[in-house]
């Protein structure tokens, strides 16, 4: 389990396709504190981590993660939002982030307000977004702010642009979302109920 509090930006270093798997070597921050076998979320995706040399650490993704999220779009050079898995008895300051992207989303717009910028992501995917309820975007917890079907807007304070990949985000930006497992268990009991 995660929170989507970012702690570091990662770097892909290099790319290998082995079958229809891929694995994707990294370097950041903290690589001297993982582990093998350590649950790790980049860009909100939780891999395990396979292997570490040095600076450098690599996972594994399958196809079927390569196809529902971005990871499969990266480049070497490309950074990637990190989030190591929570610790018992830590504070949960985002919310209850399960690591299990369920569709890839674009970034339509890009708004610069005073004091925050806004982005807008469109979705194509049933689950929906509530207005000041929770999303998960590249790993990050966030507030909804507007909500309309597959379109939801989120404010941005210029510390999370700065230590996200957000800066890097214009007009066609693919994105991870993890929609809220709260949500989710709501929609799947309402449904049973007809």
């Amino acid at each position: 389990m995660f929170t989507g509090i970012i702690e570091t930006l990662g770097k892909v270093e290099a790319i290998e396709k082995d079958a229809t798997n891929v694995h994707f070597t990294f370097s950041c921050a903290f690589t001297n504190e993982l582990k093998i076998d350590q649950s790790v979320a980049h860009n909100g995706t939780c891999l395990t981590v396979v292997a570490i040399d040095g600076d450098n650490y690599t996972l594994t993704a399958i196809q079927e993660t390569l196809e529902r999220t971005n990871l499969g779009l990266l480049q070497i050079g490309d950074l990637v939002n990190i989030e190591r898995c929570t610790k018992v008895g830590d504070r949960l300051d985002g919310h209850i982030v399960q690591g299990h992207v369920d569709t890839i989303g674009t970034c339509k717009e890009v708004i610069e307000h005073d004091g925050s910028t806004e982005y807008v992501f469109e979705y194509d995917y049933d689950d929906v977004t509530v207005s000041k309820g929770s999303i998960t975007v590249n790993g990050v917890s966030l507030t909804v702010v507007q909500s309309e079907d597959q379109l939801f807007s989120v404010h941005i304070i210029p510390y999370t642009i700065e230590h996200t990949n957000f800066h890097t985000f214009k007009v066609g930006t693919k994105v991870n979302l993890e929609f809220d497992i709260i949500g989710k268990y709501v929609k799947k009991m309402m449904g049973v109920r007809g």
